[in-house]
């Protein structure tokens, strides 16, 4: 993750009156892995599809098996690359009232969150001091869809794999107090 010059990027345009930017940044670059990250269900999906097809199965059951293999692909390979590619449009801030998260692109949104009435925060730091904070409770498993395994993709809204991660959860809960 890099800090960002507060002057430029999506921000400036985006804020309210009397509001600054506290901290900008954007999450690390290239494939990163969770502790989601499983081989099981594409490797399942090819698995079967070989079975089929060496045992001159019905075309029907060579079909059947074609959705589960490109989405077992994308389980083993894609995601990472789609994670990587969202992560790459996505900018954060902290302003002295909002947190910002404004992805550009394919895909593009704009999440704010209100100081005020910030849900609660978790922090998962890595050794190295980088990590994610979440702004809510995850959602169960089964509810996120893809979601589960493209992090740039979850619902909840989250600071994914910025550099610095406790110092800038610990600036969000000061700037939370003082909005407050």
């Amino acid at each position: 993750m890099r800090s960002e010059n507060v002057n430029k990027g999506p921000f400036p345009a985006r804020l309210l009156d009397d509001e600054r930017i506290l901290w900008s940044g954007r999450p690390a670059g290239g494939i990163r892995f969770t502790a989601r990250d499983s081989l099981m269900w594409g490797g399942f999906a090819i698995f079967w599809e070989t079975v089929v097809i060496r045992s001159n199965a019905p075309g029907f059951f060579r079909l059947w098996g074609v959705p589960f293999v490109l989405a077992g692909l994308y389980l083993i390979f894609g995601r990472f690359f789609v994670d990587a590619w969202l992560r790459g449009k996505t900018r954060y801030a902290v302003t002295n009232r909002r947190i910002l998260i404004v992805r550009s692109g394919t895909f593009g949104k704009m999440t704010s969150l209100s100081l005020e009435r910030l849900p609660d925060m978790q922090l998962n730091e890595r050794a190295d001091g980088s990590g994610t904070i979440r702004f809510g409770a995850p959602g169960p498993y089964w509810a996120n869809g893809w979601a589960i395994w493209t992090p740039a993709l979850d619902p909840v809204p989250q600071f994914v794999a910025i550099d610095n991660a406790q110092r800038v959860f610990d600036q969000i809960q000061r700037a939370g107090r003082s909005a407050g």
